[in-house]
């Protein structure tokens, strides 16, 4: 969330800013936020008055007392200041209230030396990697895509339709083996090499909690609402909802708290399932397990101090590449342009990895550094030298995408007879297999 401060301060600037955005006008209403903002401003000044006017006769009344006079007539007056006060404290909370969703509805805004831009065309690329040097190495052969690949090793989208639709896949045998292997190699790295504390969350999360990273309200429909007796569930009066990533319980970890500075940085990390509607995204990756409704990921996160956060930004991007490379598998840094961030994000790299079927380097991790939005929006902060509260800086990043790390080696290590070359970093985790075979 926006801090409120800086748009009654500099408006100008933080349209600006927005206006970088994809569709920017969608984002803020000026005439609207001035129209509130000019109404809170009289009813304030009118509150203040009309308590300053109240502690007044208050007085007066205590004055008249003392004397032992008839305070009848001021007592009338308070009562009367007592109902136009209820009044504007009312209609003062209404409009506070019509503020915080209009900032809920913001996204952040850019740092101002992101490049502007309004989708992936605007992007910056900072580096690439390669085993061999920056740029992959062709394959010998004609290269098949993860599907034609996997498909022998048991990877099965036809179960997947069978059993929950379009965009589920099932494994089994080999191929879930080097899933599950995956996984637990990139949780010892961030948390052996990297300094990353292993978490297990709940995979059901309430709207307290997605408000605080940034995905409700605008962005519902992309959610899976738990259903419970064919209502949408709920827990204490909450509505709950399957995660779309585990930065939503990692972040709000520190939702509501304020820290010592010494707890800082704050890194964690956790394993889970993802699940994502797709809303808007009908049509594209529909063949294999690049655009999943379930999906695995092991995501970090960073709570840190303020002066910290793009320092940390470029520690996280290079926990997610230190995977890659151990793996062995070529792939690009992108700086994101403005248009194409998250909704919470002032500033993100992509890491893109090379998928020889596709001839292309396809997303496999995002890091992002939300700054204090998402503190905000949590009330997450902690107590500085001088012990006062501030707001902490969240980051986040895939370290990484376990499907789509799946798709990576299918393809890069692809073998002309079908069989597909296990990665050294992976074989201590199955069993010393060095290939997998139809």
């Amino acid at each position: 969330m926006l801090d409120i401060a800086f748009l009654r301060r500099d408006l100008n600037q933080v349209i600006e800013r927005l206006q970088t955005r994809k569709l920017p006008q969608t984002f803020l209403n000026v005439d609207i936020f001035q129209s509130m903002e000019a109404e809170r401003k009289t009813l304030q000044t009118r509150t203040e008055e009309l308590q300053a006017k109240r502690n007044s006769l208050s007085k007066g009344i205590g004055q008249l007392k003392a004397k032992g006079e008839s305070t009848d007539a001021l007592m009338a007056e308070v009562a009367q200041l007592k109902d136009e006060l209820d009044s504007s404290a009312q209609r003062l909370d209404i409009l506070q209230n019509e503020l915080q969703q209009l900032l809920l509805a913001l996204p952040n805004l850019p740092q101002a030396d992101v490049p502007q831009g309004f989708d992936e065309h605007g992007n910056v690329e900072l580096r690439r990697w390669s085993p061999t040097g920056k740029d992959p190495v062709p394959l010998q052969f004609a290269a098949k895509d993860h599907v034609d690949i996997g498909e022998p090793l048991g990877l099965d989208f036809e179960t997947g339709v069978l059993l929950s639709g379009s965009r589920f896949a099932f494994m089994k045998g080999p191929i879930a083996r080097l899933h599950r292997a995956l996984a637990q190699f990139m949780l010892d790295v961030q948390t052996q090499e990297h300094g990353y504390i292993e978490c297990y969350t709940p995979y059901i999360v309430n709207a307290d909690s997605l408000r605080g990273t940034g995905q409700l309200p605008k962005f519902e429909e992309d959610l899976f609402a738990a259903k419970k007796g064919g209502q949408d569930g709920d827990v204490d009066g909450q509505a709950l909802y399957l995660i779309p990533t585990s930065e939503v319980p990692l972040t709000n970890y520190v939702r509501d708290k304020v820290l010592a500075e010494s707890d800082l940085p704050l890194k964690l990390t956790a394993h889970t399932p993802c699940f994502r509607s797709e809303a808007g995204s009908h049509g594209r990756d529909t063949r294999g397990m690049i655009r999943q409704h379930q999906f695995d990921k092991v995501e970090m996160v960073q709570i840190v101090h303020p002066d910290r956060s793009n320092d940390a930004l470029k520690e996280m991007t290079g926990h997610a590449e230190a995977i890659l490379q151990k793996l062995g598998l070529p792939y690009r840094v992108m700086l994101l342009c403005s248009g194409d961030m998250g909704f919470g994000a002032a500033r993100t790299h992509d890491l893109e990895v090379w998928l020889p079927a596709q001839n292309t380097y396809r997303e496999i991790s995002s890091c992002s550094n939300c700054e204090a939005f998402q503190a905000r929006r949590m009330q997450a902060r902690f107590k500085n030298a001088q012990g006062k509260n501030e707001w902490v800086h969240t980051l986040n990043g895939s370290g990484l995408a376990v499907g789509r790390t799946l798709v990576a080696v299918l393809e890069n290590y692809q073998q002309a007879d079908g069989s597909v070359r296990i990665p050294e970093a992976l074989r201590p985790y199955m069993g010393q297999l060095e290939f997998l075979k139809p």
